[in-house]
C-alpha cells in the first residue's frame, strides 16, 4: 500500500497491491498502521454509504460544517469514477483550487479527505459502486453543497455536458463565491 499526499493539503492517494491468480484477486484497501503512519491521524469512522450511478452521473461537490465535519475514505469496488477533493478552506493556501484521481475496481485504489474539504465525483460506467467510510454520522441540517458547474472552479469531469446528470440538489447549490458570502465554508486551520 503506497499512501501519497495530493496537491490540496490533507487529501491523499491510496495505492494497493493486487494479488492475482486463477480464482481472482485480493487488494488490502485500507490499513489503520499504514495510514497513520502516511497521514499522522487515526480514523474514527462512524458511518458507511455506497452508492451506485450510471455513466455520467455527477455526485457533490458536498461537505459538513467543520467542527465536527466529516473525512472521507472513498473506494469504488466496482466500476470507476474520477474522484474530485475541493479546497473550499477559507484562508487555505489552495483555497478554490481541486485535484481529481481515477479510483477504479480494476486499481483497487482510494482517496482520503479530511474534514473541511469539498468532495465530488463523476462515474465513468454504468452501475458503478462507491464506497465511502466517513467519521460522523449524516445530519442532514449540517451538510451542504457548492454547483458542481461553477465557472470559477472548472471542474473537468472528462464528459460533455450533455453526458452528465446532476441531482436537482447539486445543480441548486450555491457557487463556491455565493457560498463564502452565506458564511457557509469552513476555515483553515492551518
Amino acid at each position: 500500500m503506497i499512501i501519497e499526499p495530493l496537491k490540496i493539503r490533507d487529501s491523499f492517494r491510496i495505492d494497493t497491491a493486487v494479488h492475482s491468480d486463477t480464482r481472482g484477486s485480493f487488494a488490502e484497501w485500507f490499513r489503520a498502521d499504514k495510514f497513520r503512519e502516511a497521514t499522522g491521524r487515526d480514523l474514527d469512522l462512524r458511518q458507511g454509504n455506497i452508492s451506485v450511478s450510471k455513466r455520467g452521473v455527477v455526485r457533490g461537490i458536498h461537505f459538513a460544517d467543520v467542527p465536527p465535519g466529516q473525512a472521507k475514505y472513498v473506494t469504488c469496488p466496482s466500476g470507476a469514477i474520477l474522484d474530485f477533493i475541493v479546497d473550499i478552506r477559507v484562508g487555505s493556501p489552495t483555497f478554490g483550487q481541486w485535484d481529481a484521481v481515477e479510483v477504479n475496481s480494476s486499481l483497487r485504489n482510494a482517496v482520503f479527505l479530511a474534514e473541511g474539504l469539498g468532495h465530488a465525483f463523476v462515474s465513468l460506467q454504468d452501475d458503478t459502486v462507491v464506497s465511502y467510510l466517513v467519521t460522523d454520522t449524516f445530519k442532514p441540517d449540517r451538510e451542504h453543497g457548492i454547483n458542481p458547474l461553477d465557472a470559477d472552479l472548472q471542474l473537468d469531469f472528462g464528459l460533455s455536458l450533455e453526458d452528465l446528470h446532476f441531482s436537482d440538489k447539486d445543480r441548486e447549490a450555491p457557487t463556491l463565491t455565493e457560498a463564502l458570502g452565506l458564511g457557509l465554508l469552513p476555515t483553515w486551520q492551518g
